[in-house]
């Protein structure tokens, strides 16, 4: 080989070396992080959207949790999220006062951030984010609550396995409001372990035997609370309904103990915000009305949804992902993906 051809072979080889690497920073990185311990499957489903939507837009995202669900454990991941130079911070506002600190951090390297799950749209914008995808959780109680006063509901007791997070009493009190209830004296703090939700659940109704209906948050107190009823005599006898969705969720509407299931589409609270990212990167654009366009119009994001029967509320910033209500009529269209995409 000649000189000149050496050149021209090395030239040709930091050019590819540099369009790789430029192709790799134009791709991104990016980290969601919840407020879920290790033992919440619901979050399964989350995980499996950014993974999905990694592979189709082509970023690396990682996923990141308390494993006990501490929530200065949270904050202390969203720091170190900010000191390792991600794109973007997707994460949860599971307590707007614990968090902001940590969330400071991340708004002040200018990094994206999006919240979803928990916490207000207001709240969102006052922590710098571009964007909160998810369901708002007083109005999705309330319309539970409204569908069981048609039914001649008027008490209630409310299954709560996650206290620590605030925006779970807003489930609650939407319900309790919307039937005429004191969501305060409806409310059990039940914890995430099994065997104590199912004791719990067993002890408030012998304490009060003329409680008409029972509203879990989650298959964490969901799964629980039906044993206890079935136990107690009382499934398929008191009113149930619950949040989100699970394999004995889907079996339960079913066989008609289960009222319902308030479904918020997770999987959109992982896959969107992964999307937007990708596309305002791409794009190099803040317009957040161009890339919900380009988000909505990509046919690999199309399929996805067409084909787990989900429906994303677009809106001028925000993207609202529920609610929805999963009867024993609409079962049918959702009960394969139960646990693993809705």
């Amino acid at each position: 080989m000649t000189f000149t051809s050496k050149r021209v072979a090395i030239a040709a080889l930091t050019l590819a070396a540099g369009l790789a690497a430029g192709s790799a920073q134009a791709a991104g990185r990016y980290v969601l992080i919840s407020h879920a311990p290790d033992s919440d499957s619901w979050w399964n489903t989350i995980k499996n959207s950014v993974k999905q939507a990694g592979e189709d837009y082509g970023v690396t995202v990682d996923y990141r949790n308390p494993p006990n669900g501490d929530l200065a454990d949270m904050a202390r991941l969203i720091e170190q999220a900010a000191a390792q130079g991600y794109d973007g911070v997707i994460t949860t506002i599971a307590d707007f006062n614990v968090l902001q600190g940590a969330l400071k951090k991340v708004t002040d390297k200018k990094i994206l951030l999006i919240t979803i799950n928990s916490g207000t749209t207001a709240q969102s914008e006052k922590l710098g984010a571009i964007m909160h995808v998810g369901q708002p959780e007083y109005e999705a109680g309330k319309g539970a609550g409204e569908r069981a006063k048609a039914a001649g509901i008027k008490s209630f007791l409310c299954v709560n396995h996650y206290a620590t997070n605030p925006a779970s009493f807003e489930r609650c009190r939407g319900f309790a409001d919307a039937i005429g209830a004191d969501a305060k004296k409806s409310t059990l703090d039940s914890g995430d372990d099994p065997t104590g939700v199912e004791s719990k659940v067993s002890a408030y109704l012998r304490q009060y035997p003329t409680t008409q209906a029972v509203l879990a948050l989650g298959p964490s107190s969901a799964h629980p609370t039906l044993k206890a009823l079935e136990k107690g005599g009382q499934k398929g006898k008191i009113w149930f309904a619950t949040f989100d969705l699970s394999d004995e969720i889907a079996r339960g509407i079913k066989d008609g103990s289960v009222q319902f299931a308030i479904d918020q589409q997770p999987y959109l609270q992982g896959y969107i915000p992964v999307a937007v990212m990708a596309m305002m990167k791409e794009m190099k654009t803040t317009d957040l009305t161009k890339v919900a366009a380009a988000v909505k119009a990509n046919p690999k994001t199309q399929k996805r949804f067409d084909e787990y029967g989900l429906a994303p509320a677009y809106g001028a910033r925000h993207i609202g992902s529920g609610p929805g209500f999963v009867t024993k009529e609409t079962l049918p269209k959702v009960e394969k993906f139960a646990g693993q995409y809705r």
